[in-house]
């Protein structure tokens, strides 16, 4: 199995799960249950989306035959600032946004098609992915002026690099209980409390938080506000969390009496919870939610190459057909945000089954082949093997746990 290849002429990505858009249900009784559509639309890609697939199938040739990365050793949380440039300076990164901001003016089915190339060629894309996926877009819609023009252009360059603000210490998934505080003094704010699970912040320029600045109101979500925050300024410390085999991705980010401007702002006071909220349909829906271990894929796939062994075969059929399907819905779900709509229900669904996907696919790569995984072997399918192995746990917790996502499924369908 190769690159993910391309729809043929005339076929769609999308996957319609009803006749347009899974209306309704069917209850006992014969009439609808009276359940909201999930809108999982059929969606034809741009004559663009080709000719850019090309291109970065024949960018991702070159790094590779240059030495740059070995694909079967690097996933999208692989941190390789040099690659982020080089993939900035061929037009890889801001590929929505307009070109007074250093973007390319595609649509998102264009990034869409970059984004699930980078993925399927197992590129290092680590260093530049949350400002391209998630910030860089909320600065876009919701960011001063000043703070666009200095910022979006090194992100689209590749070299400006975002961590993620949301979870705090001693409240799991619940983005509700945010108790880092934010007090008004004149044109500045003063921040202090505390910030967990932030990858890469040892290593990012900013983080957007989510903090407090007024009362929560009945439903928790009020009194809410986002500010981008430069991690190099004084008030703000990173403290590592390092991870059951010695590796530091994770990180405690502490403010003392951080003071950020006013224009640092991301949307208007109090909005918060309807900036975070929009900012996880980008972080939900893309190809990243059930990519992450497609190299691993492609090495099950070479090993069992030319074995007689239905069992096998049948396995990689089911896990083949899965990924089919979820192209075909993370696709769509581009297409709603090139509309400019907040699929906030389909990008939880798709990451629900996403990350199980993932989490799938190394235990069944155990069970098809004998192998021990090892990042010391000389062997691809071993190492791609461990590789996934320590990262899976993360898989269906990262971006919100799985009961949070079917929380917020069951509500957008009318089942709670």
């Amino acid at each position: 199995m190769g690159p993910l290849a391309p729809a043929g002429p005339g076929q769609s990505p999308g996957l319609p799960l009803r006749g347009e858009a899974f209306g309704g249900m069917v209850g006992e009784d014969g009439g609808e249950a009276g359940m909201q559509g999930l809108r999982f639309d059929a969606v034809e890609l741009p004559r663009a989306a080709a000719e850019a697939r090309a291109r970065v199938r024949a960018f991702l040739r070159a790094e590779r035959a240059a030495g740059h990365y070995a694909a079967h050793r690097n996933s999208w949380n692989s941190f390789d600032p040099a690659f982020s440039r080089r993939a900035g300076a061929a037009g890889f990164i801001g590929i929505t946004w307009p070109s007074a901001y250093g973007g390319a003016e595609q649509s998102s089915l264009v990034r869409f098609v970059v984004t699930a190339e980078m993925l399927a060629a197992g590129a290092p894309c680590g260093a530049h992915w949350i400002a391209d996926r998630q910030s860089g877009p909320q600065i876009l819609r919701h960011g001063g002026e000043r703070v666009k023009r200095e910022i979006l252009p090194r992100i689209a360059a590749g070299e400006c690099f975002f961590a993620i603000g949301m979870s705090e210490p001693d409240s799991g998934s619940d983005l509700a209980a945010v108790r880092t505080r934010a007090v008004r003094d004149d044109a500045e704010w003063v921040i202090n409390g505390a910030k967990i699970w932030t990858s890469n912040a040892h290593r990012a320029h900013y983080l957007i938080a989510l903090t407090r600045t007024g009362e929560a109101g009945p439903d928790r979500h009020g009194g809410l506000t986002e500010f981008i925050i430069d991690l190099a300024r004084p008030g703000v410390s990173v403290r590592p969390i390092h991870n059951l085999s010695g590796g530091h991705e994770f990180n405690e980010v502490v403010f003392q009496d951080y003071r950020v401007p006013d224009d640092m702002r991301v949307g208007a006071v109090g909005e918060g919870w309807r900036m975070v909220t929009s900012e996880l349909a980008f972080e939900r829906s893309g190809p990243d939610r059930f990519l992450s271990d497609y190299r691993l894929l492609v090495e099950l796939i070479e090993r069992l190459r030319g074995q007689d062994d239905p069992r096998s075969a049948e396995a990689l059929g089911r896990l083949v057909a899965h990924l089919a399907a979820l192209l075909r819905m993370s696709t769509a779900v581009a297409g709603l945000l090139d509309r400019g709509e907040n699929p906030a229900v389909e990008a939880a669904l798709v990451k629900d089954v996403g990350t199980q996907f993932e989490r799938e696919i190394p235990e069944i790569a155990r069970l098809l082949v004998s192998c021990e995984p090892s990042l010391e072997e000389d062997d691809r399918f071993a190492e791609t093997l461990a590789h996934v192995t320590l990262h899976a746990p993360s898989f269906t917790l990262r971006g919100g746990t799985r009961e949070i996502l079917r929380g917020m499924i069951a509500r957008g369908l009318g089942l709670r």
